[in-house]
């Protein structure tokens, strides 16, 4: 068995002047859940659409499932499933139809199709509505659809990018259920983008940050929270022109790991209990009175605001010219 579903090297891919994916190096390890974390125009799909073949890179190289995706794009192809941003499904063919069509473009032998149909519908739950139009379909509903597409030809790795984007909530969670399950079953390996903190957390046993093409951090989840202290403290202060003597004080603290700023709330992570009798004592004698504070422990949103500097919801619908522009380029790379 091979020890890596995916392994980049120095990875990079440019458009004209914009450098979307910035010489990135990392490892899938095969069976695993793989989250590329990260805000919308980061690099997430741009790389993806490089491993599963759409698109080839400037420079650096990439395997999937033991082989380049340039030169051995074929085999790539026959190895892997890839289920798009944008649900694909053809609203006026039924559940079963649309996955025919998706069984003939990827191959599946012709005397295996039926039977792959009925095990896909019957694990995404949509057997009581094959013959319905996915017209009728809901949203949940038409992306366990374009799931199910993704696997006919039983892919040794799964794509999905932003597998919940535009769902609602408990829809999402629903659909999380599905890829734990189809990971369960299928024992695949698994490559999702997502700009959701709580499906990095909820579904990936490891992450990758990525920012401005570039990855920041890769660890899993729990590592990275661990890594910023056991214990997280926000506050707000009143007198600003005392801030930066209060934080230098903060700093000198032997348990305080990290100090993040976001809209004046300042955040100390620790690795033990007491930096709230240590962050009141030392306010107390500068004379710095806190407005507000919370205790809580590190989560995923700490760990990207630590390693990038700013929150990830602040990047959520910029680059969308840059976005756009790559889109136009891709049929020409």
């Amino acid at each position: 068995m091979l020890l890596y579903a995916i392994e980049t090297n120095s990875l990079t891919k440019e458009f004209d002047k914009v450098r979307a994916v910035d010489n990135i190096s990392f490892k899938v390890d095969t069976g695993e859940i793989f989250g590329f974390l990260g805000p919308n125009g980061a690099g997430k799909s741009t790389t993806m659409m490089i491993l599963t073949t759409l698109l080839k890179p400037t420079s650096g190289n990439a395997s999937v499932s033991g082989f380049d995706v340039v030169s051995q794009a074929t085999k790539v192809r026959q190895n892997i499933g890839y289920v798009q941003q944008e649900i694909s499904v053809d609203e006026f063919l039924s559940g079963r139809e649309n996955l025919l069509i998706q069984a003939r473009l990827n191959h599946v032998p012709k005397d295996q199709v039926e039977k792959r149909i009925d095990e896909v519908l019957d694990l995404v739950e949509l057997t009581d509505k094959q013959k319905d139009a996915a017209l009728t379909y809901s949203g949940g509903m038409r992306k366990r659809l374009d799931i199910a597409g993704g696997l006919l030809n039983r892919p040794k790795v799964l794509f999905l990018d932003e597998p919940t984007v535009g769902l609602d909530i408990q829809t999402r969670r629903k659909i999380w259920e599905y890829i734990k399950k189809i990971h369960v079953e299928f024992e695949m390996s698994i490559f999702l983008s997502t700009h959701y903190m709580e499906e990095a957390d909820q579904l990936c046993d490891r992450i990758a940050i990525i920012d401005y093409g570039k990855i920041q951090a890769n660890d899993t989840p729990k590592s990275m929270k661990t890594a910023l202290g056991n214990y997280s403290v926000t506050f707000t202060i009143n007198d600003l022109n005392k801030k930066s003597n209060f934080l230098e004080k903060i700093k000198e603290i032997e348990y305080v790991k990290d100090i993040t700023i976001k809209d004046e709330k300042i955040t100390v992570f620790s690795s033990k209990e007491a930096i709230m009798y240590s962050i009141f004592n030392l306010s107390s004698g500068l004379g710095i009175e806190i407005n507000s504070i919370t205790f809580t422990q590190p989560t995923l949103d700490d760990v990207f605001i630590a390693y990038t500097g700013h929150d990830l919801r602040d990047n959520v619908g910029t680059y969308d010219r840059r976005k756009e522009h790559i889109k136009m380029k891709r049929i020409r790379a």
